[in-house]
Formats: C-alpha cells, sequence, structure tokens
C-alpha cells in the first residue's frame, strides 16, 4: 500500500471533472489532428509528411507537458490513432483520405512511434533537486 501522495493515490482520489474534461478535449484534439494530418500529408508530399508529423509531435509533446503526466499523451494518442486508422480504411465506393504509396505509412508509422516516444519521456527534476527514485 503506498502513502497519500504515493504513486496510483490518484486511483483511490475523488473525481476531477475539469481534469476529465480536459483529457476529453486533449482526445478530441487528437482526432483533429489526425483528421488534418491525413490530409495534409497526401496534398503536398514531402513537405505534408513533414508538416503532418511535426504538427504530431507538438501534439503529444504539448499535451504531455500539459498535463504532467503520460496519460495526456496517451488521451491524445488515441485520439489521433482512431481517426487515422478509420481515415485509413476507406469506403466500399473506393473512396478514402489516404493514397497508395509510402507517404502513408510513414505516417502511420512515424505518428505511432511519436506517441510512445512521447509517453516515455522523462520527466524533469523536481524542484530542489529532490528526485522521483526511490533507491536513493
Amino acid at each position: 500500500m503506498s502513502g497519500a501522495g504515493g504513486p496510483g493515490a490518484w486511483l483511490a482520489g475523488p473525481v476531477r471533472p475539469l481534469r476529465v474534461a480536459a483529457y476529453a478535449g486533449l482526445f478530441l484534439l487528437g482526432a483533429v489532428v489526425g483528421t488534418a494530418g491525413s490530409l495534409v500529408q497526401g496534398a503536398w508530399f514531402p513537405g505534408g509528411l513533414l508538416l503532418a508529423l511535426l504538427a504530431t509531435a507538438g501534439l503529444f509533446l504539448g499535451s504531455g507537458r500539459a498535463t504532467r503526466n503520460q496519460l495526456g499523451v496517451v488521451c491524445s494518442a488515441v485520439g489521433w490513432l482512431v481517426t487515422v486508422l478509420l481515415l485509413s480504411g476507406g469506403r466500399p465506393e473506393g473512396d478514402g483520405a489516404f493514397s497508395a504509396g509510402t507517404g502513408p505509412v510513414v505516417y502511420i508509422i512515424g505518428g505511432m512511434t511519436l506517441a510512445v516516444m512521447c509517453a516515455t519521456l522523462a520527466k524533469p527534476a523536481q524542484p530542489g533537486g529532490i528526485t522521483t527514485r526511490l533507491d536513493r
């Protein structure tokens, strides 16, 4: 059992409606960036792909910094991934947001890689030089 401020203490605490709204907003923002990136990466191939990946990296890094935990990155990444996968499926008529080629593949794999990288970034040191490691 951990103390009052230990790992997992937020599970036992009261639900904060503003925090839930922030995570839902990050999910929706991930969906918006995923939609915009899906359209831009195919429209202007080399530059659009780079722009879409930079926007995706900014979303994941910014949501992690804004919430100060990995759950913010996960919420925006899930919104991004769900949208990108739905758009990559296409329709029965053959229409789809993604064209054939390596660009969409690089966008999907690159975006997932960026999500994992941003979710596993080390947290900065706490003020006063206190480390979060228990073995020191």
